[in-house]
């Protein structure tokens, strides 16, 4: 059985076996989670993500999918990347943000990680709703059956979590 944990933090401090990068299409960095997971996992992420964009990825990762690569100086294993969508009032992209969970726990299982921790993927500056992404988030994880024991939503400030708190609470 899966165990879902809120916990508030940073995501590149977490001890579990893989880490979910917010990423951008480009993997080579960038703000906010993706930074700091760049920053304090050191160099090793950064060249494993310049060899995926020169091998499997030439024109970028594509929204909704996730590839792994080491995780560097992380207490994790391995960063799983995945590129959320940017919002829009003017399509749904719904499915592909739900996509972003649903593969990065599918490489979760192919690498036997044990336990997950997410951030709230394209919460941030790709301007999705709180109240939306972590629904989705959270609807997604529950609806995807998996070997991980433990996925892990650290979410960055109180608001954050008091929402993804409310939108577990409310699957009851």
């Amino acid at each position: 059985m899966t165990e879902i944990v809120l916990v508030r933090g940073d995501i590149a401090e977490a001890a579990v076996d893989a880490v979910v990068n917010a990423a951008n299409s480009s993997l080579l960095g960038g703000g906010g989670v993706d930074g700091a997971i760049h920053y304090r996992g050191g160099p090793e992420i950064l060249a494993a993500c310049r060899e995926l964009r020169a091998t499997r990825y030439p024109r970028g990762l594509p929204a909704g999918q996730a590839v792994a690569t080491t995780g560097g100086r992380l207490a994790a294993r391995w960063v799983i990347h995945t590129v959320g969508p940017v919002h829009s009032t003017r399509e749904d992209r719904s499915a592909l943000l739900a996509s972003c969970y649903r593969e990065s726990l599918r490489v979760a299982d192919e690498l036997g990680a044990a336990s997950v921790a997410f951030p709230a993927v394209s919460a941030g500056a790709y301007a999705w709703p709180l109240d939306d992404a972590a629904r989705i988030a959270l609807d997604t994880v529950v609806a995807t059956p998996v070997g991980v024991r433990e996925i892990r939503f650290v979410l960055f400030d109180k608001r954050a979590l008091a929402v993804f708190r409310q939108a577990l609470g409310s699957r009851s």
